[in-house]
């Protein structure tokens, strides 16, 4: 009898890729299960992508909002329809510029004498290098009081007297081996912050360096006074170099050039004097910049052109709000096609209370015919698609005929009334930390939160449930194979044993 060898049915068969041992398709099958698995998972992030979106649309809502609330801000400021304008009828000799605080009014003003500051020069030096004396300059301002007019050729006579600006005691300099030339007394002074700024001309002579002294201000109260003293050295004194005591003579070794004066002029025939070319209390709110002597004429005007700028910013704002809100909510019937705000119940009732506010009168300023209580009357009108209009006409003669009135619509002192008051308040409760469109915002973001924990769950158990599906196809495939193999060995053993008992008979 032939023995016919066989492979032991005990050994494992290597599987290298799903359904190779079984002969099945366990790959195609395996990821149809995946697939039909992540389905939830698509269902979340298709929620999560909705969510995004509307949270985005909340976002440009309240950009909008915002901006509308900052242009009512600044029309719920009374002081804002107190802006004016003032123009100088001889600008080259006065220039004007209005605060909100100046009174509407046309003022003459004649100018007789300009401020300007007081320069003292000193003799002149052979050598802006050379050593001097060492010591201490005593440098003080204040006013220089000439009753006998005694000045000439920059120097001043008896009977002159000199007052200190009060609470000034003056500012010591030291002049040592370290910048005792008449460069480096320029350098000391000029670091000192006296009040005073030191420079060096050359005239051309023989002895051509001379040191200048200015006064950094205008105005008589800003001269000088200038004594020395503790000078030791062999050099020229700093007191024949810089001494400047106008109450006596023998002691002014500088020379006036320039006298500090005050500016003198008239508003209105009433006599004004200033320390400064920049005059800011001659007129009520209103600073005049004096360039020459002459006269000229000063109007103050209501600044129209200001506040029809600021009501036409309220308008457009609250246009660019209206369109981003029509944009948001939009529906298209024909495509049944919805935008991420439609329907939404805040934006609804953000609609119906700025429409509210819009349309409701306010107190207003005046009386009868006078009185202005409604937008329409500033010439802010509603449009058919709900927007606003604005006709600057109509504001113009408002203002014209009762700027109170128009000050009053908007603006009040109580930051209650008014419609810029009372939108910059309606803006804060739906965007402060209680409002609804807040509210809204929060709530997004929380459900953004709990679809990201639960897409995190779900995950984690698809992919369990997966790995086992692969673990059993796997074990599947094994065990198929071990099946064929010990067919495979059994056949060959029957075929083995018929083939012996054919060849015996």
């Amino acid at each position: 009898m032939t023995t016919t060898s066989s492979t032991s049915s005990s050994s494992s068969p290597l599987i290298t890729s799903l359904g190779v041992g079984s002969g099945l398709d366990l790959s195609t099958l395996l990821t149809q299960l995946t697939t039909a698995a992540q389905t939830p998972l698509t269902q979340i992030k298709n929620q999560e992508t909705a969510y995004q979106t509307k949270l985005s649309a909340y976002g440009q809502l309240q950009s909008m909002l915002t901006a509308f609330q900052t242009t009512a801000q600044q029309l719920s400021k009374p002081s804002f329809f107190n802006s004016t304008t003032a123009t100088s009828s001889n600008a080259g000799t006065v220039g004007a510029t209005s605060s909100t605080s100046a009174v509407a009014g046309s003022y003459a003003v004649n100018v007789t004498q300009l401020a300007q500051s007081q320069s003292l020069v000193s003799t002149g030096q052979a050598s802006q290098t050379a050593s001097t004396m060492t010591g201490t300059i005593h440098i003080n301002l204040g006013t220089i009081s000439d009753p006998n007019n005694t000045l000439s050729n920059g120097v001043y006579g008896n009977g002159t007297t000199f007052a200190a600006k009060s609470g000034s005691s003056g500012v010591d300099i030291t002049i040592d081996s370290s910048n005792n030339t008449l460069q480096g007394i320029a350098g000391a002074i000029n670091k000192a912050n006296a009040g005073v700024t030191a420079s060096i001309i050359n005239d051309g002579s023989g002895t051509p360096y001379r040191l200048v002294l200015t006064s950094n201000a205008t105005g008589a109260n800003s001269s000088m006074q200038i004594t020395t003293s503790n000078e030791s050295g062999s050099g020229a004194s700093l007191s024949s170099l810089l001494g400047y005591d106008p109450t006596g003579g023998s002691a002014q070794n500088m020379q006036q050039v320039v006298a500090g004066q005050n500016a003198k002029m008239t508003v209105n025939n009433i006599a004004i004097q200033s320390a400064s070319n920049s005059v800011t209390d001659a007129i009520q709110g209103v600073t005049l910049s004096l360039s020459q002597t002459g006269a000229s004429t000063v109007a103050v005007k209501q600044d129209t052109k200001t506040i029809e700028t600021g009501v036409q910013s309220f308008v457009t704002a609250y246009n660019n709000l209206q369109s981003t809100i029509t944009s948001l909510s939009a529906y298209d019937a024909s495509t049944k096609t919805a935008q991420p705000l439609t329907g939404d119940s805040t934006l609804q009732v953000l609609q119906q209370q700025l429409r509210s506010v819009l349309n409701a009168a306010q107190s207003g300023s005046g009386s009868g015919a006078n009185a202005i209580k409604t937008l329409a009357q500033a010439g802010v009108t509603f449009q058919k698609d709900g927007t606003l209009s604005f006709d600057s006409t109509t504001l113009d003669s408002a203002l014209s005929s009762n700027p109170n009135g128009v000050a009053a619509l908007f603006a009040n002192t109580n930051g209650v009334s008014g419609y810029g008051n009372q939108i910059n308040s309606l803006v804060t409760s739906m965007t402060g930390t209680n409002g609804a469109l807040t509210a809204a915002t929060n709530g997004i973001n929380q459900t953004l939160t709990s679809l990201s924990s639960q897409y995190t769950a779900l995950q984690g158990t698809i992919n369990a449930q997966i790995q086992n599906y692969q673990t059993e196809f796997s074990h599947l495939d094994v065990l198929m194979s071990q099946m064929q193999n010990t067919s495979s060995y059994l056949t060959q053993q029957f075929n083995a044993m018929t083939k012996s008992s054919s060849t015996s008979g």
